[in-house]
């Protein structure tokens, strides 16, 4: 009974290690992301006072990726964006993502507030070792529809056409999930 007593103990602590583990990179997470999304967000206002919303959308073609790139550096996981309509295909959302989306989507429609959709989960592969992934829903918002609303001006969608024959991205309306920033993490 004594070893017995032994191995729940140290499964009690183990879970109790993972939960405080996993509840910390989802923390870190959030941190990390918040860093994104507000520096992207400057560089959208200043874009848009530049040039308008045809300056913007360098901004998310050129700029974006580079300020993904940068907070990841930083952090040590990838961070990005993702969506179920995209514009620039190198943001399509993997299987995983894809399901995630479409969960916020259905949460949505039960009365979720999108900017409280979040999803976490260590994946425990069996052959190689264990990945933290993490989203949290983009809510759209007035600076986003601009360029992702229901009604265009020409020169935007123009320049849309021009550098995204294939976009997926528009027709949102203010409070929709415009798509998700997500997360991996390798776990070591």
């Amino acid at each position: 009974m004594h070893k017995l007593s032994k191995i729940l103990l140290l499964m009690v602590f183990t879970t109790a290690v993972n939960a405080t583990s996993e509840e910390q990179m989802i923390e870190e997470s959030k941190q990390s992301i918040k860093q994104f999304s507000q520096q992207l967000k400057n560089k959208l206002q200043q874009a848009m006072k530049v040039g308008g919303p045809v300056e913007a959308i360098h901004v998310c073609q050129a700029v974006a990726e580079q300020i993904s790139n940068k907070v990841s550096e930083q952090f040590g996981w990838k961070i990005a964006r993702t969506s179920l309509k995209v514009r620039n295909i190198k943001n399509t959302a993997d299987a995983w993502e894809k399901k995630v989306l479409q969960d916020f989507q259905r949460r949505t429609k039960k009365g979720e507030a999108v900017e409280q959709l979040e999803f976490s989960v260590i994946i425990d592969a069996s052959n190689s070792q264990p990945v933290f992934r993490y989203m949290k829903a983009i809510p759209t918002q007035g600076i986003c529809l601009s360029c992702h609303g229901e009604q265009l001006s020409t020169d935007v969608a123009e320049k849309i056409h021009q550098q995204y024959p294939d976009d997926q991205a528009t027709g949102f309306k203010p409070g929709d999930i415009r798509g998700a920033f997500t997360i991996t993490r390798n776990i070591k």
